[in-house]
């Protein structure tokens, strides 16, 4: 399906009912009760900073959470599920004192 057809089909849909939009990715991030390793993962074992809390670092560390999560939106009937890096960027970054982590080498 390209980008036209994804676009024309949420026009259509629209047209129809009002969509739903998913929920609180990040308090359902938080029912996982993940700690800093589980963030870090393997790419980021080595990193500097803490970097626990940091869900938008879940989708290369925590894949499958992350889809859990997003099936879970479906299921409960969601029509659009949003990305989880809204807050991936850099003056999110700055605000918790660090820089947009790289994997470790």
């Amino acid at each position: 399906m390209t980008r036209a057809d994804r676009i024309s089909a949420l026009h259509n849909a629209l047209a129809e009912r009002i969509l739903i939009l998913d929920g609180a990715t990040g308090t359902m991030y938080q029912r996982y009760g993940l700690g800093e390793a589980e963030y870090r993962g393997e790419a980021f074992a080595n990193h500097g900073q803490d970097l626990a809390g940091d869900n938008e670092l879940l989708t290369l560390t925590q894949p499958t959470i992350v889809r859990e999560v997003h099936d879970a939106f479906i299921r409960a009937g969601a029509d659009i599920i949003e990305t989880n890096t809204f807050g991936a960027d850099s003056p999110s970054f700055a605000r918790e004192s660090t820089t947009a982590p790289a994997p470790s080498p």
